[in-house]
């Protein structure tokens, strides 16, 4: 009987200390990895590239970023961009700017900064790739490419960013319809004469890894520049190895490369995220293939720290990202 007592005594203590705080603590951000020496250069054509309009630099890369505003007004997106451009001190390049498929290109503010001498690069959510093919976008799509036009600018034109993820499965169907669907745009935007657009093609650094992103590819017959979205979000690793293996395949074909979105999540810590960044700096570097970078300074709504980006506020990772749009390997402005 004592024993049992005894027995029934160290299960009720097991129990009230778990419940009472004797929980391991959850681990916080990983050390840095050593991430100092120089990445092994992959993509290192070195050009010159037939691009369309939007002309790559002879060397170095154009810096740029997407900055979400607080209001998507007019009035927003000047104040975003140019207190973040306050900050760094300079001018971006490249100006990302995202569209749904039904709003148009050619807004206040988008003819603000191309004043300004800055590029914009569209990220255009375009529908169901079916009922493009079925022409019932037609008219839409038409008014975007003559939108488009009227600006008298060149642009990098990222139609359905992103197309290999998952999620996406449903209006993109297969690696087929996409490319039906982008080559079936591109001919109504020529007979719209939509000739100031470089037609960027921009899949996850995941669907490289996955192996099923090059299945979207339309061919370098349709393709001006190639593309890539990376992010150290969910895992912590070093840039070169998260887009490896897209830098392998764009190493053989003569395109020149856009890092269309990159970021490193707030949940890896300020110490993590500046040597991540240098990391970044020093492999996009390394692939004199990449002609231009952009930044997704964002901390979209209702996602979890390691889905948020944005790097105002973060002393550390701020300066390492300030260090790499101040270096003169990224100050090659566009000449039109």
């Amino acid at each position: 009987m004592r024993r049992a007592l005894t027995g029934v005594l160290v299960a009720t203590l097991v129990f009230l200390s778990a419940c009472t705080g004797d929980k391991p603590e959850r681990p916080g951000p990983p050390a840095a990895p050593d991430l100092s020496t120089r990445p092994q250069a992959v993509a290192v054509r070195p050009g010159p590239f037939a691009a369309g309009p939007f002309i790559p630099p002879p060397s170095g890369a154009y810096v740029g970023a997407w900055i979400k505003p607080e209001e998507l007004t007019h009035v927003g997106r000047l104040a975003a961009v140019g207190t973040l451009e306050s900050s760094l001190g300079r001018r971006l390049d490249i100006l990302n700017t995202y569209r749904r498929f039904e709003q148009m290109v050619g807004t206040e503010s988008d003819r603000e900064f191309l004043a300004q001498g800055q590029s914009l690069m569209i990220s255009w959510a375009t529908g169901d790739n079916r009922s493009i093919l079925d022409g019932e976008h037609d008219r839409l799509i038409r008014q975007q490419a003559r939108a488009i036009r009227k600006i008298k600018k060149p642009v990098l034109l990222r139609m359905r960013w992103e197309m290999d993820r998952p999620n996406l499965r449903a209006t993109m169907w297969s690696g087929a319809d996409y490319i039906a669907a982008w080559k079936y745009v591109r001919a109504i935007f020529r007979q719209q004469h939509a000739d100031n657009v470089s037609w960027v093609w921009c899949p996850t650094a995941e669907g490289f890894i996955r192996g099923d992103a090059p299945d979207f590819y339309p061919g370098d017959d349709q393709v001006d520049w190639t593309c890539v979205d990376v992010y150290a979000g969910a895992l912590f690793q070093p840039i070169g190895e998260l887009m490896g293996p897209f830098l392998r395949w764009a190493a053989q074909r003569p395109k020149p490369i856009v890092v269309g979105e990159f970021g490193v999540a707030k949940a890896w810590g300020s110490a993590n995220r500046a040597a991540w960044l240098r990391d970044a700096e020093r492999t996009f570097k390394a692939n004199q293939q990449i002609k231009a970078v952009a930044y997704f300074e964002s901390d979209p709504e209702g996602n979890s720290p390691n889905q948020q980006f944005q790097l105002t506020g973060d002393n550390a990772a701020f300066k390492a990202f300030h260090s790499l749009v101040k270096d003169p390997y990224f100050n090659a402005r566009q000449v039109d």
